[in-house]
């Protein structure tokens, strides 16, 4: 009983392992994204000559960060419910529906990426054996 009882604690220390890896991860992409934003906000202030303050810098990357998780949320809802387990572009655009000037700028940058992408050569289609046995006059 004692032996069932250290297996089972030990999964759960596993578990528990990963799920403290996977918030370790989380916070540090989340971190990442805050410093991002607020380079961007105070360089985009200098650009227009305006100073920004740090509450309101720190604000914008608040925004962006939830608006960012809510977006994560939308697409992997929008992979479930089309019944795939991966996310495509398709999804990223569909999270766009309410706002048609970036549906349209996702929907260009779409399919620029697709342009770019390697063309596969179409097979040749063989010739059956009855092509081969005709005889030309």
């Amino acid at each position: 009983m004692d032996a069932e009882m250290d297996l089972l604690a030990d999964e759960d220390g596993g578990e528990a392992e990963r799920l403290e890896a996977a918030e370790a991860q989380a916070d540090l992409l989340r971190d990442r994204l805050r410093l991002a934003v607020i380079s961007i906000a105070t360089s985009e202030g200098k650009k227009a000559g305006m100073e920004v303050s740090d509450p309101v810098v720190a604000c914008i990357a608040d925004l962006a960060y939830k608006t960012v998780e809510q977006l994560a949320k939308d697409v992997e809802l929008f992979a479930q419910h089309a019944g795939r387990k991966s996310i495509k572009m398709e999804d990223v655009i569909l999270t766009a529906h309410r706002n048609e000037h970036l549906m349209g700028l996702l929907r260009t940058f779409s399919q620029e990426l697709k342009g770019k992408e390697p063309s596969s050569e179409r097979k040749r289609k063989k010739s059956s054996k009855k092509d081969d046995n005709v005889m030309q006059i």
